[in-house]
């Protein structure tokens, strides 16, 4: 494991320690690590560094803009992502991310069990799913983040899984 993933994995383990404690995760954190990133990738491979760095952290936006602008995150998981990109690159950061929000999925499942929350989790996906097909893909505020009344999941969590799983499989 290289040094970039170690601090990648550092840097995804305190914010999920971060989140779960407070449910947020912080700016600094999140920017000060892009910003990290964007320094020793410059200084470790020039401009071609620099191009993995800013290519990363696009990606890590790319992937969760979508589910941010609909209300089903907060913007501090996108910006996790974001700087894990940075670090990592595009390519890594598409795979941990995609191993992050199927580790989501399970966590979702297993909280709405204890929780007794997942028949109603279940009911409330099938209605976004026949609302965006009827009148197109947009936030149902009822259901959005900031309205919802399901329980909560950190998903600086299932990042942090997603990372590990992609820089352990790799």
């Amino acid at each position: 494991m290289s040094g970039t993933h170690i601090i990648a994995l550092t840097i995804a383990a305190v914010a999920c320690a971060i989140d779960l404690r407070t449910r947020r995760i912080p700016n600094l954190l999140t920017f000060g690590a892009a910003a990290a990133a964007m320094v020793f990738h410059a200084i470790a491979g020039g401009w071609s560094g620099v191009g993995l760095a800013a290519g990363g952290w696009l990606a890590g936006v790319a992937m969760l803009a979508l589910p941010y602008a609909l209300g089903g995150m907060g913007a501090g998981d996108v910006k996790l992502l974001a700087a894990l990109g940075a670090w990592l690159g595009a390519v890594d950061v598409a795979w941990a991310g995609a191993y992050a929000a199927v580790a989501a999925g399970g966590m979702a499942i297993v909280v709405g069990l204890v929780t007794g929350y997942l028949p109603q989790a279940i009911r409330n996906v099938g209605l976004v799913l026949t609302s965006w097909r009827v009148i197109g893909l947009r936030p149902i505020p009822e259901l959005t983040l900031a309205a919802s009344r399901g329980p909560r999941l950190a998903y600086a969590a299932p990042i942090l899984v997603g990372t590990a799983a992609r820089l352990w499989l790799q």
